[in-house]
């Protein structure tokens, strides 16, 4: 053992240096690119010139080698302690003064008033400003209050290394003892990051309304930029009342972000915790408008860290917010493109470029569904058989329609709207097994994508598996109950139990050799999530939604093209196909606002889009619009009719050369080209250009490359 240690400690004596000292010099020649103070300049040169100095002379030992290595590793340490560029802590300035808050960063400055919260941002080019806290700030255990009235609050810097922020401690609230709001601020670059969480109490907390609305004009140049349904523009002094208070996730908003536009100045909202995140917009005649964010209990708590994302941009457009948005779920991982989603499911390739068939079998309203017609009692019984349905395919193959995707209503034991999630065998009226066994079969013949419409939210009284334990229940014990649909009085399934009435029924189609290509469960993708509180099946919004994508995996692993009612965002990465995605019309028929395709901006080569082909307005379709022309500027699948025309079925044809072409391309831009609004145009990332007008009814596509 001895004689391998001193092995060891000779190891290298007579070592040849020259090759390591020749390492040395290139470390020293790079020192010289670390940049300094001009101040010290000089001494930088000096440590250098010493340095080389003493490589110069080498070393004739291991021990005067490492004494050099040292040497420079010292002088590279004073070089990076004193270095212009090197890492830091984002810039700025956090100031407490009597009445505020003040946070500076190089981009944006915030105050937060220390009386009533109300804040202040103010931009190269701008300033926004928010209403101050009220009376409603909080509702819980059956009070309302504001979170001014908490009679302690401390205030203090919080950084981070990408922020300059404020972390605000609200407690002591004399009407709910032992609650305490923490709220973070956080300024990065030129947007704002809040946050909320709560040490939650005993008592229910129902909403959280924080932050407040920005407060914003009627002039005309006074924008919103709101994602209701498909989209819309709403000027500050516009005539119409508009009104919406609802979760996200809805027809109120389809995406979970809005925006505020004045003279090309803007501020973007992004929810960005938005499962149980909803929003009020306000707008009486004449304006202006008033938009709040807002946020429920999950089950009764705050539970979790509430985030929202202000974007403020001094050279703003709806397109350009638009774009963030889009940004925002790529970066997040949660933009799948259409692309993507026919890798993993091969049949979304016989749907791109193909027109919709929207074909039914069975409708019947029971006498006390609200629909049931008293006048002509026999129109509440409407059946056509599988066979004869499979016919009219038959005939709008022979008249050109050459591939399409087929939907099929009412195939289930009652039909439509009726005894769900109980629905197979299938109806003997319409044909049984082997008729819709045949009927598939025929789809499959003609090279139609075949679809069926299914439902696993309406939970009716009527279903063979009908039980109170499954219902979705509120905090109260209380649950929802209508009797609109053709199967009459129902209530709302839990989601809890909604991925195995799915397994279940599918697998019966397979056993009985019926080949299903895709399935459309209704109402997932438009009504807003929902939590149930039953102590042995509790769900909570989030799980709600996990749930309910869980449907729709188990449909994608048997190779289906999945579809649901409309695009709700959180559904996007999972959906292949939505059966609309339209406007928001008043009950005259008219627009809401000015329609605008925000969600066709953000998602356009991610979901495939169905439009109605008619020439005056229609579902989501603004009267004196040509539903085909919406269907032209949004590059979107057109319906059919089994009854279509000629003429019909040409347009048709030209929708689906454009949809094959553009369906997968990004919608890059869409312009206003006159003051009326009336004549529109579209651009695709393959440079195509689809110009509209609407008045005129006319269309040009100028293909791209």
């Amino acid at each position: 053992m001895l004689a391998t240690m001193l092995l060891l400690l000779c190891a290298g004596a007579g070592e040849d240096l020259a090759p390591r000292i020749a390492v040395l010099q290139t470390h020293l020649e790079r020192l010289h690119a670390i940049t300094v103070p001009e101040s010290l300049t000089p001494e930088k040169t000096a440590k250098l010139n010493e340095l080389k100095t003493l490589l110069d002379k080498g070393a004739n030992s291991v021990e005067e080698f490492n004494g050099l290595y040292y040497k420079i590793d010292e002088v590279r340490s004073w070089l990076w302690k004193n270095a212009v560029n090197k890492p830091a802590k984002a810039s700025g300035e956090f100031k407490g003064t009597d009445s505020d808050w003040e946070i500076h960063a190089p981009e944006l400055t915030l105050r937060v008033s220390k009386v009533d919260l109300a804040m202040e941002v103010t931009t190269a080019k701008a300033a926004w400003r928010f209403q101050p806290c009220d009376d409603a700030d909080v509702e819980m255990g059956g009070a309302k209050f504001g979170l001014r009235s908490a009679a302690k609050q401390l205030g203090e810097s919080f950084d981070t290394g990408y922020s300059k922020g404020l972390a605000l401690t609200l407690s002591e609230f004399p009407a709910a003892p032992g609650f305490e709001l923490r709220l973070t601020v956080n300024l990065i670059g030129s947007e704002i990051v809040f946050e909320a969480v709560a040490k939650d109490t005993a008592a229910e907390l129902k909403f959280l309304r924080w932050p407040k609305p920005i407060v914003f004009g009627n002039a005309a140049e006074d924008l919103s930029v709101i994602p209701m349904m498909q989209g819309m523009l709403l000027p500050g002094d516009w005539p119409q009342e508009i009104k919406r208070d609802d979760l996200c996730n809805s027809r109120t908003l389809y995406m979970p972000w809005w925006g505020q536009i004045h003279d090309g100045h803007g501020v973007q909202t992004i929810l960005e915790t938005s499962d149980d995140a909803g929003v009020r917009y306000a707008h009486p005649s004449g304006g202006p408008t008033v938009i709040q964010p807002w946020w429920a209990g999950s089950l009764g708590k705050l539970r979790y860290l509430r985030t929202v994302r202000y974007v403020f941009d001094d050279q703003s457009s709806y397109v350009s917010m638009a774009k963030r948005y889009r940004r925002y779920v790529q970066e997040t991982g949660r933009f799948v493109s259409l692309d993507e989603k026919r890798q993993r499911t091969p049949n979304v390739n016989e749907v791109i470029g193909r027109p919709v068939i929207h074909i039914g079998a069975l409708y019947h309203f029971v006498q006390q569904a609200s629909l049931f017609n008293k006048d002509r009692i026999e129109a509440n019984h409407q059946l056509v058989a599988f066979s004869a349905l499979a016919n009219q395919l038959c005939d709008l193959k022979k008249k050109g329609v050459g591939d399409a995707y087929v939907h099929l209503d009412g195939w289930g034991f009652y039909g439509y709207d009726n005894g769900h999630p109980d629905v197979l065998p299938p109806g003997e009226e319409q044909g049984g097994w082997d008729g819709l066994r045949a009927f598939a079969d025929t789809c499959d013949e003609l090279g139609y994508l075949f679809a069926v419409h299914d439902q696993y939210r309406d939970f009716y009284l009527n279903a063979a598996s009908f039980d109170d334990r499954l219902v979705a229940t509120r905090q109260d014990g209380s649950r929802e109950e209508h009797s609109t649909w053709c199967g009459g009085p129902q209530t709302i399934l839990s989601a809890r139990f909604a991925p195995e009435y799915v397994r279940r029924n599918h697998d019966l189609f397979a056993k009985q050799g019926v080949k299903v290509r895709g399935a459309y469960l209704d109402v997932f993708a438009v009504v807003p999530l929902e939590e149930s509180s039953p102590p042995a099946h509790p769900m909570m919004r989030t799980e709600c939604a996990m749930y309910r994508r869980e449907c729709f995996d188990v449909l994608r692993a048997r190779g289906y093209v999945v579809s649901s009612e409309e695009p709700a965002d959180y559904l996007a990465p999972t959906l292949d196909l939505v059966h609309h995605g339209p406007y928001s019309t008043t009950k005259e028929g008219g627009p809401t606002g000015i329609p605008v395709p925000l969600f066709s901006l953000v998602y356009h080569d991610s979901l495939l889009l169905p439009w109605d082909m008619g020439e005056d307005g229609g579902w989501g379709i603004p009267k004196g619009d040509a539903g085909r022309l919406h269907c032209l500027l949004n590059a979107g699948l057109p319906y059919v009719n089994a009854g279509a025309t000629e003429e019909q079925i040409a347009r048709v044809k030209e929708a689906c050369s454009l949809g094959a072409r553009c369906n997968t391309k990004e919608m890059v831009n869409h312009e206003f080209l006159d003051a009326t609004h009336r004549k529109q145009r579209t651009t695709f990332s393959d440079g195509t250009r689809v110009t509209v007008d609407f008045d005129a009814k006319t269309h040009t596509i100028e293909p791209g490359v």
